[in-house]
């Protein structure tokens, strides 16, 4: 069977930067509020020419190039996002067109801030049947277009941003070890969009209730977020014998500083040892752990040999998280 491989990353930032001082003259909120129960100070904006399809493809042209590949080597595009530009055609097929590709498969999953985890296990699926060779995974996310900006307790955690990689079959570098993913349905109603779809259309009265915006009951949201990453990694140790020694870089999903610190405390791996950006980027939801670990890539803080844990919790609810020897 195939081996599946990140042979190249790469992430793409809006230029805007909202800063904390920023939304103190939007919202009733305060610096030091938002620092003490986030750990965010700023986080990018997507202006509104840059659309998901447009933030996708800036960080995919950078993947392929890290990748050493022509853009032509790509044979399948995995685009995660809840997002898209429009609700038809998917944004997959919108990047595979930016991109100057034809006829190769593309399109759209969502998975909230899992997301590149879930396509992770695709890109693993579809490589082991041997049908493709190069798979362009990408988590590209516009939260800023569905956020309530004048609710104080979700506006302050939110940012613009896409990451990618390409997944290749039996890659000399980043050697997918292992994964898992999870979901949970029933629990829909702590983290959600609650209209805006088949369900529920758009009227004015949605609109006028911001029901078309993210609403998340916060407190719950975060317990279950808290167990169900550590879970998810102490699986991956347990399955590969490994112990949290073992592992080098832990890179949550950065959704909340404090979450990201009780992960830590849950699996045992020193905080030392977590990735953070979630200061200067915020919450990007499915974009956040593509963009670490292509910063991490980037800045040469990876090295041979390293074993990394990615994890992430979203909406759905949905979580996940990836072993890679790098």
């Amino acid at each position: 069977m195939q081996t599946a491989s990140i042979i190249g990353t790469g992430l793409f930032l809006p230029e805007k930067v909202l800063s904390n001082a920023d939304l103190e003259k939007m919202v009733d909120t305060s610096d030091e509020w938002i620092v003490t129960r986030t750990g965010i100070r700023e986080r990018r904006i997507a202006s509104e020419e840059e659309t998901v399809s447009y933030l996708a493809e800036q960080a995919s042209r950078r993947a392929v190039a890290a990748a050493g590949l022509e853009l032509s080597d790509i044979d399948c595009i995995l685009l995660g996002t809840f997002t898209a530009d429009k609700p038809l055609p998917a944004a997959g097929c919108l990047l595979q067109a930016r991109l100057g590709l034809s006829r190769i498969p593309a399109f759209d999953y969502s998975a909230a801030c899992t997301a590149f985890i879930y396509g992770v296990e695709i890109a693993r699926g579809f490589l082991s049947l041997g049908c493709y060779r190069n798979i362009l995974l990408v988590a590209a996310e516009k939260v800023s277009a569905v956020v309530d900006w004048s609710d104080r307790n979700t506006c302050v955690l939110f940012g613009d941003g896409a990451g990618a990689a390409v997944i290749a079959a039996n890659g000399s570098r980043g050697r997918i070890v292992d994964n898992t993913i999870g979901a949970d349905g029933s629990r829909e109603g702590l983290l959600e969009i609650p209209a805006g779809g088949s369900a529920r259309p758009v009227t004015h009265e949605v609109l006028d209730q911001r029901l078309n915006c993210i609403h998340m009951a916060g407190r719950e949201t975060f317990k279950v977020a808290v167990a169900s990453m550590a879970d998810a990694c102490q699986l991956l140790l347990d399955r590969n014998g490994l112990g949290p020694d073992d592992i080098t870089w832990l890179v949550p999903h950065q959704a909340n500083l404090r979450i990201m610190k009780a992960v830590a405390k849950g699996t045992r791996i020193p905080e030392e040892r977590v990735y953070i950006n979630v200061d200067r980027l915020g919450n990007m939801s499915g974009a956040t752990v593509p963009i670490a670990l292509a910063e991490m890539d980037r800045d040469g803080i990876l090295k041979p040999g390293d074993r990394i844990m990615l994890v992430a919790f979203g909406g759905g609810l949905t979580w996940g998280a990836t072993l890679i020897e790098w």
